[in-house]
């Protein structure tokens, strides 16, 4: 018909609806709150239950797929992710190798490490991604011997991570100096 205003289109808000004619209503609170809300969030400050432990499994998968780029996965890399992650995240032993468990099942159904980078890349500092880097190098370690696809893959874990190759550098040779001081 013509003549006929396209609904959305330069018409005013109806009333009826709670619509406005304000513009800029929505501050910035609002959105917060809105995101919180469908994000899953508890209020607009607090993070759901389920988010830090989302965000261990993260970092442990990570720290398997390190562990799993020789093609052995033995038992020195194990306890090193083990006492990594009692460390990192205040776990007990016992939960410690819980979630190494359920760290390695979700590495063996993953396809791509992508998920797991976004996850702590979100959720970490710039000073905790490099304190990442520095565990996935301790991992790497573990074993007595750097294979040349654990060098690649956190080449390329520190690009997905936003931490630099120098920064990358710098916490691997904190890692060896930990070694040579322990060993």
């Amino acid at each position: 018909m013509p003549g006929r205003a396209v609904p959305g289109k330069g018409q005013r808000p109806h009333w009826a609806w709670g619509c406005t004619a304000w513009q800029g209503v929505i501050t910035s609170a609002v959105l917060d709150r809105m995101k919180a809300f469908f994000g899953g969030r508890t209020d607009a400050g607090g993070a759901p239950e389920g988010e830090a432990d989302k965000l261990q499994l993260a970092t442990v998968a990570l720290l398997v797929e390190a562990a799993q780029m020789d093609a052995d996965f033995g038992v020195e890399e194990r306890a090193k992710i083990i006492e990594l992650v009692e460390h990192r995240f205040g776990l007990s032993a016992a939960e410690s190798r819980e979630l190494l468990q359920a760290a390695s099942e979700k590495v063996e159904q993953s396809v791509e490490i992508y998920g797991f980078t976004r996850e702590i890349k979100n959720a970490f500092s710039p000073e905790e991604r490099i304190g990442m880097m520095e565990m996935l190098w301790a991992v790497a370690y573990a074993d007595g011997e750097l294979h040349n696809m654990e060098v690649n893959l956190m080449r390329r874990l520190a690009g997905l991570l936003h931490v630099s190759d120098r920064e990358s550098a710098e916490a691997r040779q904190r890692v060896q100096a930990g070694l040579s001081s322990a060993g």
